[in-house]
């Protein structure tokens, strides 16, 4: 039985991240400033365990943020199973106070077991569930990809933490994430436990300048 570990991180931060406009699969927004010095900094911390595989969703978010593990020649896939969740046809936008109820009210839902609801104009859990497995299965079942790092979004990756380790997907808002978050994964075959959980150490020295800084807070 050959033991797998799996890197779990989450992209480094965006505009949208840093401004709280919900991103969701239909936005193709790019690392900011302070997600590239994020992305920086996991590198620096991470770049000398040997990953034999990397996976990230089709969204240059995720691409941006593992670029240097890239760039080093380990083999990298890209796969839509991996995007975040469709968060509906406000996607990108300013959140209204009822546009936010309505979210709210919808992860209540889900917290109660409900997780076949769907947002409006948006996907279900279950249904991101569904586009996980193909990636799961290979990701358990490559017998050379022992070493894996994995870079996704946030209510996605709860639900992969989720399918990996046997909870049902009403659990899956007890993963907290943070943008460069870590979630170090190892086991073997389909039991996994968690040895690193919503780890940012490999942050704590990750500021901007001070007059990058300034010049952000003008724009």
């Amino acid at each position: 039985m050959t033991s797998k570990k799996i890197y779990l991180i989450r992209h480094g931060q965006t505009d949208f991240n840093l401004q709280g406009i919900v991103q969701g699969s239909g936005v193709d927004s790019s690392l900011n400033a302070m997600g590239r010095l994020q992305a920086k900094a996991f590198f620096e911390a991470y770049h000398s365990v040997a990953f034999d595989k990397i996976y990230t969703s089709t969204l240059k978010r995720t691409h941006e943020t593992v670029a240097d593990f890239i760039r080093l020649g380990t083999p990298h896939e890209s796969v839509a199973g991996l995007n975040e969740i469709s968060w509906g046809s406000n996607e990108g936008q300013k959140i209204t106070p009822d546009e936010d109820a309505y979210y709210h009210w919808m992860l209540q839902q889900w917290q109660g077991g409900n997780t076949s609801l769907r947002i409006k104009g948006g996907e279900s859990p279950d249904e991101v569930a569904a586009r996980q497995l193909p990636v799961i299965d290979k990701i358990i079942n490559s017998k050379d990809e022992n070493t894996i790092l994995v870079c996704m979004h946030g209510r996605a990756m709860r639900i992969l933490l989720c399918q990996l380790l046997h909870y049902p997907l009403k659990s899956m808002d007890m993963f907290e994430h943070a943008n460069l978050c870590l979630y170090l994964l190892e086991g073997a075959e389909n039991l996994f436990s968690v040895r690193n959980y919503n780890d940012t150490s490999h942050l704590k020295n990750v500021k901007l300048p001070e007059m990058e800084m300034e010049e952000r807070s003008i724009l």
